[in-house]
């Protein structure tokens, strides 16, 4: 990968860390609309090519020039990871599911049929994880509050209307349901800003994470209009804004060419100035996605301004399920002045089932990757599953009392009780999610699911408020969860 493939056009240029001109590259998008004018799709294999128009039309696609020309390696096809990452496989979608789309597609179907055959296998893809629309929506002076996740007491998540799509999408993405445009999905705030009147009710709340889809898509005036306003004194409360992105593997010259790339780092200096923390989580699945000098040259910029890069992703099957590829991720992260955040475990949600790995192999390559890297890279926590009650952290298999079992903990709770209290469940080999396992030592219920279900019982069906929730911040029940979504 040599950095003279960075220069394809003549434009602005800037000078990097070493003195190398990075001249402006416009981005190009493929999806399957013009899939066909990319000169590389042309000697993919007609079956690869069908497939990738199946899938495509049920899960999203979408992949940028960037991506295809400096992060794929187009002779290691299909088994290069930055390819998988990216474009459709056929049994991302279970075989009778693939079938069915593909039978529409054949009989030459319109796009109404297309549209809804894809509907209806999507409903059968957990759309919405963990309580996302039925458990973590608040409301506020009676009303829901659009576009803002509320699970964890000081930490509130907003999903700005402009910044729910991505530069490329990841096949494994759990945040698939913003990007297919199916009515009910899609989650995002509206244009009454009702979210900062949330926040400013909520003086508990001390972190706002926005995030997506990708807010690093919207221009710098969207930026400002949503950020600007929590550094007045009015928020005083939230200490630390935090941006959710891919953009510095997907698109970098977002920090360092694009017409508004300083006026976006003046941006983060000015909440860094205000003595706000800025936190740029930055998802990075594979190594190889910071190995452009473009991509080194965006990070020195992002940190420059004193803003905070923390680094995550999920363990993927077929792309980095391999220790080494980890601690050599989390190594290079930490060179380059980034912390490694979290391991996660694939989310129980669309094609889950191609992308995920046991639980007992997510703990062995997380204990393998930690083995060999220095202790400044030991602050990724892992591998953890992000669920209805809380994240779970799987601290490794053990022996108690004559029985094997995994030993978990919660690191963050919807109850705030919870929080790193221990529990253990029965080892199976083939469980891949929580909600697969069971309890240990002869438990009926994990002590978490009793007591979710005697609150429960008490609301009548809905999630008692954690203690740090007022009426006003109450979950309820949105139009999807009453139309079975």
């Amino acid at each position: 990968m040599k950095y003279s493939r960075l220069i394809v056009r003549k434009g602005i240029t800037r000078k990097g860390k070493e003195g190398k001109e990075m001249e402006k590259r416009s981005i190009n998008y493929y999806t399957l609309r013009n899939i066909d004018r990319l000169p590389q799709y042309q000697h993919l294999p007609d079956d690869d090519k069908f497939a990738l128009r199946v899938v495509g039309n049920v899960l999203p696609f979408r992949v940028n020039s960037y991506v295809i020309d400096e992060l794929i390696d187009w002779n290691a096809i299909p088994d290069d990871p930055i390819y998988r990452l990216t474009f459709m496989h056929r049994d991302m979608l279970r075989p009778e599911q693939f079938d069915r789309m593909a039978d529409v597609i054949r009989c030459g179907a319109d796009r109404h049929d297309i549209e809804q055959t894809a509907n209806a296998i999507r409903s059968a893809l957990n759309p919405h994880p963990a309580g996302q629309l039925t458990r973590n929506v608040p409301v506020f002076e009676g009303e829901l509050v659009p576009g803002i996740q509320h699970k964890y007491g000081d930490t509130c998540l907003v999903f700005p209307r402009n910044g729910q799509t991505c530069h490329s999408y990841c096949t494994f993405c759990f945040r698939w349901p913003q990007f297919v445009g199916t009515e009910g999905f899609k989650f995002a705030t509206d244009e009454s800003r009702r979210f900062q009147a949330y926040l400013n009710a909520h003086r508990e709340v001390s972190d706002v994470l926005f995030t997506g889809g990708d807010p690093m898509v919207m221009n710098a005036s969207n930026l400002e209009a949503y950020i600007l306003p929590l550094l007045h004194p009015d928020f005083e409360h939230i200490r630390t804004i935090r941006i959710g992105t891919k953009s510095v593997a997907y698109w970098p010259f977002r920090y360092v060419t694009d017409p508004d790339a300083d006026r976006v780092l003046k941006l983060f200096s000015d909440v860094v100035r205000s003595g706000k923390q800025l936190a740029l989580m930055a998802h990075f699945t594979h190594w190889r996605e910071i190995e452009t000098p473009v991509a080194r040259e965006a990070i020195r910029r992002i940190r420059s301004t004193g803003a905070v890069v923390r680094t995550q992703c999920p363990i993927v099957r077929r792309i980095n399920d391999d220790p080494s590829v980890w601690s050599r991720m989390w190594t290079d992260q930490v060179s380059l002045g980034c912390f490694p955040y979290y391991m996660f475990v694939e989310r129980d949600t669309g094609p889950n089932h191609y992308f995920s790995v046991p639980l007992v192999r997510a703990t062995e390559i997380y204990a393998e990757a930690m083995r060999g890297i220095s202790g400044l890279a030991r602050t990724a926590r892992g591998p953890v599953m992000s669920t209805y009650y809380g994240k779970v952290c799987i601290d490794g298999v053990a022996v108690v009392h004559g029985e094997r079992v995994f030993a978990l903990r919660f690191l963050r709770a919807r109850n705030p009780a919870w929080n790193n209290r221990p529990f253990f469940a029965r080892f199976d080999a083939r469980a891949r999610w929580l909600s697969d396992l069971k309890p240990a030592f002869g438990s009926e219920r994990f002590f978490f699911e009793a007591q979710a279900h005697d609150r429960e019982k008490r609301t009548h069906g809905f999630a008692q408020p954690s203690a740090h929730m007022n009426h006003a911040a109450r979950p309820i029940a949105t139009n999807g969860q009453r139309n079975g979504l």
